[in-house]
């Protein structure tokens, strides 16, 4: 109901909301956040309000480069996964998603003072999340004598100019926020796109809400990022991936070949697609890639999920929900529809000798033959699939495993790779 004010009906029945409009898209995001993640929300005017289906996207191509095992676990890691957002913002949107969708735990960290006020807020308004996220004033970190050590190492690997004229002109990024013999699986960012709030206002079609902070900074994001790289040089055995958001793939062959000039032993990059906007990530790892990595044995997880954007005309979560249930049903698996709460609870029986593994390949998500059949055993796996509208014409298919053994995991992954590529193949133009 809250929502309901921001959105216009045309004559033909088509609804649409004004994105300019900042007031309205804060709701949107709140309302997708409470009803699809559980997750109390909320930030003052003025601030960046992000989108929720572009920030999932990122997480999601997170959670990709970690299941991937190409990079092995760092080995003081602990068994939850461990992330550091750069600059959090007060919407501590990332450190939100993670710890909601994948039970990731979070380092976020920012400068201004009504970021990390709110940032704080955002975390204390979700008791169950808030064990799993932790919020660091950048300005206020120590800088121990390793930090010093390794700002000065940064600064001479990257620059020419005297050390401590250099050190004194770059904020750094990981320096004195990271703590000593700290390790984190990854750190992401939703860097400074813009060089100054001017150039930041330049899209008509867009809010340009947002502190100067959060939009811009000297050099635009290309320098920003340039000082993550610069940065990751000296913490290359404390992060398993780096990675960052990029705005302008003018700038992503640049940051790629700044990468690699610094000694990274992987290199990736993937393109987000919402709507009408394009993002793009980069990710980058000094540690060396596992060899010969057998991905036949790569474990099953017990949370999955995806987005189908760009449905076409006419689609929408109640087609999605039955076409997966057709999906199950056609490969002899009990399911029990509610189309109230848009879910399906999948059963496999103990009798069943029936399970989800791809031909050749069963690395979650990578699936290669289309006319790959469900056909050998597992007992006793049940799974719960739901659908969540996040936008028109975007979904949010989500799959958690209800018994979480080995084996079943292994199966639910399989048969979850399976309804990814049926439901896109189904309902997602080929011309996006």
């Amino acid at each position: 109901p809250s929502f309901a004010p921001f959105v216009t009906v045309s004559g033909g029945g088509r609804a649409s909301v004004d994105f300019t409009d900042f007031a309205a898209t804060r709701e949107l995001t709140r309302v997708l956040l409470l009803h699809d993640h559980g997750v109390n929300w909320w930030i003052p005017d003025g601030q960046l309000c992000p989108t929720v289906p572009n920030r999932s996207n990122y997480i999601h191509w997170i959670e990709d480069l970690l299941s991937s095992d190409l990079i092995p676990r760092i080995s003081n890691s602990s068994e939850t996964v461990r992330g550091f957002d750069i600059g959090t913002g007060a919407n501590c949107i990332y450190p939100l998603l993670g710890a909601s969708l994948l039970g990731w735990s979070f380092v976020g960290s920012d400068v201004t003072d009504v970021a990390l006020e709110w940032a704080k807020r955002n975390v204390e308004s979700n008791p169950h999340l808030a064990g799993l996220i932790e919020i660091r004033n950048a300005n206020e970190a120590p800088c121990s004598s390793k930090s010093e050590t390794v700002a000065e190492e940064a600064v001479r690997e990257n620059t020419s100019e005297p050390v401590d004229s250099v050190v004194r002109s770059i904020a750094p990024i990981f320096v004195g926020v990271v703590k000593d013999s700290e390790s984190f699986d990854f750190c992401m960012c939703n860097p400074p796109f813009f060089e100054s709030m001017e150039e930041a206002g330049l899209n008509p079609k867009t809010s340009c809400a947002g502190t100067a902070e959060e939009m811009a900074c000297p050099g635009g994001e290309q320098a920003f990022i340039t000082h993550i790289i610069e940065d990751s040089v000296s913490f290359k055995n404390s992060f398993r991936w780096f990675t960052s958001m990029v705005g302008r793939k003018a700038n992503l062959k640049l940051l790629v070949s700044k990468v690699r000039e610094a000694g990274a032993s992987v290199v990736k990059t993937t393109e987000f697609v919402q709507g009408q906007t394009a993002r793009w990530g980069l990710a980058w790892s000094f540690i060396a890639p596992r060899k010969n990595v057998i991905r036949s044995s790569t474990p099953g997880k017990v949370h999955h999920s995806f987005m189908l954007q760009g449905l076409r005309r006419g689609n929408g979560a109640f087609q999605v929900l039955k076409s997966a249930e057709t999906f199950f049903c056609a490969s002899n698996l009990s399911c029990k529809t509610d189309s109230l709460s848009f879910s399906i609870d999948v059963t496999l029986s103990d009798e069943q000798t029936q399970a989800a593994t791809l031909d050749g390949d069963d690395l979650p998500g990578s699936v290669e033959d289309d006319s790959t059949k469900v056909h050998s055993t597992v007992t006793g796996a049940s799974f719960r699939i739901s659908v969540f509208e996040q936008m028109p014409g975007t979904l949010l298919i989500k799959g958690s495993l209800l018994n979480k053994s080995l084996s079943a995991a292994g199966t639910f992954t399989s048969l979850f790779s399976q309804l990814e590529e049926t439901l896109k193949t189904e309902f997602v133009s080929k011309d996006r």
